[in-house]
């Protein structure tokens, strides 16, 4: 039986969190905005993802800020190397995306000069590119790309948390879930 594993602060716990219902609520504006292309409620849907964009970005820089105070748990000493390795190689990679993601968003909205309302409280500063459409496009293929990448990083993150949990048993959910009893 594997001893109770340390838990994160309620701060990292907490952005963890708020990020995690962001992503997951950006997946729904996208899919809602594709499902009413062309409406109102569709620029309405777009406009609340780029804010919540770059609500993402801002939250995932203080996030890796507040790592520079409170550094990783280290993993098991019992979990394999390779499972180690994709573990912290999920992490980074989900660091990397969460600020490629709305920098790609946001350099798009700047190429094409597309004003940015940050959820209508004021105008999110342009990035100074050019290039126009065709630039857009690009930023905006790239996107898409991080994108599918951002839904590996998630399938991989939350089918190692749950096999940690109801396979390993070994407490390594309750590091971000804190109420869970250990095992």
């Amino acid at each position: 039986m594997s001893q109770p594993s340390p838990v994160y602060s309620n701060v990292s716990i907490a952005l963890h969190w708020i990020i995690a219902l962001l992503v997951f609520g950006q997946i729904g504006l996208v899919m809602a905005h594709d499902a009413t292309h062309g409406s109102d409620m569709s620029r309405t849907l777009l406009n609340l993802h780029k804010s919540g964009g770059l609500l993402i970005l801002v939250l995932t820089l203080v996030r890796i800020g507040w790592r520079f105070k409170e550094p990783m748990i280290a993993l098991p000493a019992e979990m394999p190397g390779w499972e180690k390795l994709l573990a912290r190689g999920t992490q980074i990679g989900f660091y990397l995306i969460l600020i490629g993601l709305p920098l790609g968003g946001w350099a798009a909205s700047s190429a094409a000069a597309r004003d940015i309302s940050f959820y209508g409280l004021f105008d999110w500063p342009l990035l100074p590119i050019g290039g126009g459409r065709e630039a857009a496009r690009q930023f905006m293929a790239m996107h898409e790309l991080g994108a599918k990448a951002l839904y590996v990083l998630l399938f991989l993150h939350i089918a190692g948390a749950l096999k940690h949990q109801f396979i390993n048993r070994d407490n390594i959910l309750r590091r971000m879930l804190p109420f869970i009893r250990p095992r």
